[in-house]
């Protein structure tokens, strides 16, 4: 296991049991690879064939570029940012995520940057957001009249579908390289393909054990013969229950700053994928101990609508060690150090939830490398595909999102 997962008292047994029954044909048709949409998600983990190719290619790209740039809206760019916040200790090349059209953080960008140094990376499933076709032909114009007609293409790589589609056509027109999406898994869930390996790689991350750690969560889902013994069920039924209770938030709390990204990601994943036909809950990114001082009042002594999600990490004895100059009211830190006060924080963080009766599902990991990551992008893309049968909807499609983009486009074209 790579994760130890309880949840205080507080939900009835009965009711768990009836959810997981419930779940028992879910488990099924994702056992027999039936489940046509999460299929291609469960057989990705396995996949080894496209690693090399990836390796080799961020390898070039560190070895050439100061700065990689990766444009992307949406899971086309927040898993990769995931991935990339998870790399402690990497600083060449600085990486920098496009995922707003916000012209400020454009303009913030290309400032910090010199073209001639850069690598651009455009992701779209796609290949027509138009988000990212706004910022794709805004880098090309950068980098164009930067780096000059002859050489500037060579510095793009895009990401799309192998269909026809604007983002395809124009690096064609360009000559530039373009890397295959996959057609069968949709952006937010496309972490462990291309998407998010490529700049994990580029960060330095180990992207084999991404993917031994999420496969390793499949060989649980493969081996379980009730969902009783699938911790991916369990934490759906948990969720479902609590939101039966009236806890129709669900906060993510991992205490490391390098889990901020995952956190985000799971923000997005459950809230596109759940939030549909009036149902669903509402998903909370916090990262301990900074959101201790921002939300905590809120969640210990606020309306008892939340279920929280802690993970922790064992962090005693680790970190920089503090030194005192000499008495005070503070001499029991003399010696300790950050690790010890982290430790100290996450702890007592839980402790004070279950004593304020808050439902609080504790995902305790022993160490943080790509191996436990992989295995948390895996275990919560199965409990969404699993919470998602509890709730009767189709975790894999965004129709209001599609509106959205509708109404957009119709903007853009003088319509509205």
């Amino acid at each position: 296991m790579y994760f130890s997962h309880r949840i205080n008292d507080g939900f009835e047994k009965t009711r768990t049991d009836a959810l997981l029954a419930q779940l028992q044909p879910a488990l099924a048709r994702l056992q027999s690879r039936r489940n046509l949409e999460a299929t291609p998600l469960l057989e990705l983990p396995f996949r080894s064939d496209d690693i090399a190719a990836l390796e080799t290619l961020a390898a070039k790209i560190r070895g050439r570029y100061k700065h990689v740039v990766i444009a992307g809206a949406g899971g086309s760019g927040l898993g990769g940012k995931a991935l990339c916040a998870f790399a402690p200790t990497h600083l060449s090349p600085r990486l920098h995520f496009l995922e707003n059209i916000d012209p400020d953080s454009i303009a913030q960008t290309l400032a910090q940057i010199d073209a001639k140094d850069t690598c651009f990376i455009v992701i779209s499933k796609s290949g027509s957001t138009v988000e990212t076709l706004g910022h794709f032909h805004v880098l090309l114009e950068h980098a164009k009249a930067a780096i000059g007609e002859a050489h500037f293409a060579e510095q793009f790589i895009v990401i799309t579908t192998a269909a026809h589609n604007p983002m395809r056509a124009t690096a064609s027109h360009y000559g530039m390289p373009v890397l295959d999406h996959a057609d069968n898994i949709g952006g937010r869930f496309s972490v462990l393909t291309n998407v998010g390996l490529l700049p994990a790689a580029i960060a330095g991350l180990d992207i084999r054990s991404l993917r031994k750690g999420a496969a390793a969560i499949v060989k649980m889902l493969d081996a379980a013969t009730t969902p009783a013994d699938c911790e991916s069920a369990l934490g759906a039924a948990l969720q479902y229950g609590f939101m039966e209770k009236g806890c129709n938030v669900s906060v993510m709390i991992p205490y490391s700053e390098r889990l901020s990204g995952f956190s985000s990601w799971y923000r997005q994943s459950w809230a596109e994928s759940l939030g549909k036909a009036g149902k669903g809950t509402t998903p909370i990114r916090a990262v301990g101990t900074t959101d201790q001082h921002s939300q905590l009042q809120l969640y210990l002594d606020g309306p008892k609508d939340k279920l929280f999600h802690l993970i922790t990490v064992k962090r005693a004895g680790t970190g920089q060690c503090i030194r005192l100059p000499g008495p005070s009211e503070f001499s029991y830190l003399d010696g300790k150090t950050t690790g010890d006060i982290m430790e100290a924080q996450q702890q007592a963080t839980l402790a004070t939830l279950i004593q304020h009766r808050c439902p609080v599902r504790h995902f305790a990991l022993e160490k943080l490398d790509e191996e436990h990551l992989g295995a948390l992008f895996m275990h919560f893309t199965l409990e969404i595909i699993f919470m998602a049968e509890l709730l009767g909807c189709n975790p894999f499609d965004q129709p209001a999102v599609e509106e959205s983009k509708r109404l957009s486009r119709q903007h853009m074209q003088g319509g509205l």
